[in-house]
C-alpha cells in the first residue's frame, strides 16, 4: 500500500466532495486521492463531506466507496465515515448479524468500551439499525459470556477513579473464593463484579490484591469466550493503550496478517486513544507501531500517519 507521508491542505467539505466525486469516476478509483483526503478527517468533517456530496450530486459518496474500493481499504474508509460510536455500532451489528458470527469481535468492543461509550453506541444501533443491541447478543450469544455482555451492556458504572478500598479488599476475597479456592468456578460472582464495578475499582483488585485476585487466577477459572471477555474488561481497566498494543502485535504475529483484527482497532479506536496505543507500542516492543502496520501489510491502514 502506498503511504501518504504528507497531509494535504486542507479544503472545505465541499471541495473535499468534488474531489471524491472525481475519484470515482472511471471502471476503478483513485485510491490515492480517496486516501488523502478522509485520512486527515476526523468524524465531524467526514460528516459534513458526505452532507456536501449529497447536496451536490443527490448521491451518498459511500455507495461509492463500496462498490469502488477494495478488500482493507474498503472496510476502513466505510467504518471510518462514521463517528466514534457510529463505527463501534457498525462493528458489533456486523460480527453479531453476519453470514460468520465473530463473537470475538463484538466482545473485544463491548467488553473495552467505558459505560458512555457503551450507551452512544447502543443508541446508535438501535437508530441505525432497528434493533436492539441485547437482542442481538441474547440470539448470537450463549452460557456465561451472553450472561456477562447483557449485564455489561445495561450495568450504569462509575467513571471516575476514586475507589472504595473495603470494598476492593470484600471483591478481591469474592472472586478468590469464587474461583481459585472452590471446586467448579462461580460465575455468578465473576459476571456480577465485573459488571457492576467501576475500572478504577477492578483495576485496584487487580494491583493491590494479587493475593486474592490476578490475570491468572481469571485464566485458571474461567475458560473459552467467558474467559476473553473477563480478561479484556479487567486488562481494559487497568490499562487500555497496552491492552490494544498487544491485540495488534498479535494481529501481526507470526506467518500471515489479521488484516480485520487491524482495521478494527486501528480505525475505531483513532479519535479515542491512538497515541496512547502507539506510545505503549513502542514501550513494549521498540518499534514505532506505524513502522510496523506498514511493513506486515498492503492494506490502507491511513489513519496511523
Amino acid at each position: 500500500m502506498s503511504t501518504v507521508s504528507v497531509p494535504p491542505a486542507l479544503t472545505s467539505p465541499r471541495e473535499d466532495a468534488i474531489q471524491l466525486y472525481r475519484s470515482f469516476k472511471g471502471f476503478g478509483c483513485d485510491t490515492a486521492t480517496v486516501v488523502n483526503i478522509l485520512a486527515h478527517r476526523d468524524a465531524t468533517q467526514c460528516a459534513l463531506i458526505q452532507q456536501g456530496y449529497r447536496n451536490a450530486y443527490s448521491e451518498d459518496p459511500n455507495k461509492y466507496l463500496s462498490s469502488k474500493c477494495r478488500g482493507d481499504l474498503k472496510r476502513a474508509v466505510l467504518l471510518w465515515m462514521h463517528d466514534p460510536a457510529g463505527r463501534d455500532a457498525t462493528t458489533v451489528r456486523q460480527a453479531l448479524s453476519g453470514n460468520i458470527i465473530d463473537l470475538k469481535a463484538a466482545t473485544e468492543v463491548i467488553c473495552s468500551r467505558t459505560p458512555s461509550q457503551i450507551q452512544k453506541f447502543k443508541q446508535v444501533n438501535h437508530a441505525k439499525f432497528g434493533v436492539y443491541l441485547e437482542h442481538d447478543i441474547e440470539f448470537q450469544a450463549s452460557g456465561d459470556l451472553k450472561k456477562l455482555l447483557l449485564a455489561y451492556v445495561s450495568k450504569t458504572r462509575y467513571e471516575g477513579q476514586e475507589f472504595d478500598r473495603v470494598m476492593v479488599e470484600n471483591n478481591a476475597k469474592a472472586l478468590f473464593k469464587a474461583g481459585e479456592k472452590r471446586l467448579g468456578t462461580d460465575e455468578k460472582t465473576f459476571i456480577r463484579i465485573f459488571s457492576e464495578r467501576s475500572r478504577a475499582h477492578l483495576a485496584a483488585v487487580n494491583s493491590a490484591y494479587h493475593k486474592h485476585l490476578n490475570l491468572e487466577a481469571v485464566k485458571r477459572g474461567t475458560s473459552g469466550k467467558f474467559e476473553y471477555g473477563l480478561l479484556t474488561i479487567l486488562r481494559c481497566a487497568e490499562n487500555p493503550g497496552k491492552y490494544f498494543a498487544k491485540v495488534l502485535h498479535k494481529a501481526m504475529k507470526g506467518l500471515g496478517t489479521d488484516d480485520t483484527t487491524l482495521t478494527r482497532i486501528i480505525v475505531t479506536r483513532a479519535e479515542i486513544d491512538m497515541q496512547y496505543i502507539k506510545a505503549e507500542y513502542q514501550k513494549k516492543y521498540g518499534k514505532i507501531l506505524s513502522d510496523a502496520v506498514h511493513s506486515e501489510t498492503s492494506g490502507h491502514f491511513f489513519l496511523l500517519s
